[in-house]
């Protein structure tokens, strides 16, 4: 515990999830927390207060990372509100999956808006910040989809492998400042999207695993840890999977 002690983190997409859990690992381990959302409220609020019973400062806020505008007031407001940001997770994202022939403009669109030119709004109005304190770790959420690809997941796979990318050149430009910048690949992890699976499909991924089971938010967030404390000060330009070896 107390990983994080002193530190203020920014995390899109916080207020269910991978991110939730985040939310709320980051709090246990003694950081600041701000965190984004865009449905519902009340699940945001009730997130921010279960965090806010470690004894962290915690404030969510109503913000589409995919629109740039909105981002760089994000940045701002938090900025304004905790006086830093240490942390950043990029972890907004969406799923549109079908298979490419069927794929709609649309749905290309949403999924690489949501998922890949968000980082690149809230990352770079972050950067500002960090390039001036001359410390900071971003954390791109990645997937093992960007590294291996998936068939009904084109938009996905690309949006993905397009974070890491833009991670590992992000990596070598701020270097020099002491900025950090890593991506974290999930592989199957137990979230809202997988609550709709039958057992029957659950068994067919749980048996593509090595390690038997699908993965739980705090195995993404433990990760995550790692990452934004000083354990990991001499980690830059990875890709960590956490995926039970499906990308082995």
């Amino acid at each position: 515990m107390g990983l994080l002690n002193g530190k203020v983190a920014l995390i899109t997409g916080g207020s269910r999830g991978i991110g939730e859990a985040i939310v709320l690992k980051f709090a246990q381990e003694g950081a600041d927390v701000a965190f984004t959302f865009l449905s519902s409220d009340e699940k945001a609020q009730a997130v921010a207060s279960e965090a806010s019973g470690y004894g962290a400062r915690v404030i969510a806020y109503r913000s589409d990372a995919s629109d740039y505008n909105q981002a760089e007031k994000l940045v701002t407001d938090v900025v304004d509100a905790f006086g830093k940001i240490d942390i950043l997770i990029n972890n907004a994202g969406i799923t549109k999956d079908t298979l490419m022939l069927r794929m709609s403009e649309e749905q290309w669109d949403d999924v690489m808006n949501v998922n890949l030119k968000s980082v690149f709004n809230v990352t770079k109005h972050v950067l500002r910040q960090m390039m001036k304190n001359k410390s900071g770790s971003i954390i791109n959420m990645g997937s093992v989809v960007g590294v291996f690809g998936n068939a009904g997941q084109a938009n996905y796979a690309a949006s993905k492998a397009g974070i890491i990318g833009f991670s590992k050149s992000i990596a070598k430009e701020v270097g020099s400042r002491n900025i950090r910048c890593n991506v974290i690949a999930p592989g199957f992890i137990e979230t809202d999207m997988t609550h709709v699976l039958t057992e029957d499909q659950k068994k067919v991924y749980i048996d593509s695993i090595p390690l038997k089971r699908l993965g739980v938010g705090n195995d993404v967030a433990n990760a995550c840890v790692y990452l934004a404390s000083d354990m990991s000060t001499y980690v830059s330009g990875q890709v960590l999977s956490v995926c039970g070896a499906l990308n082995t």
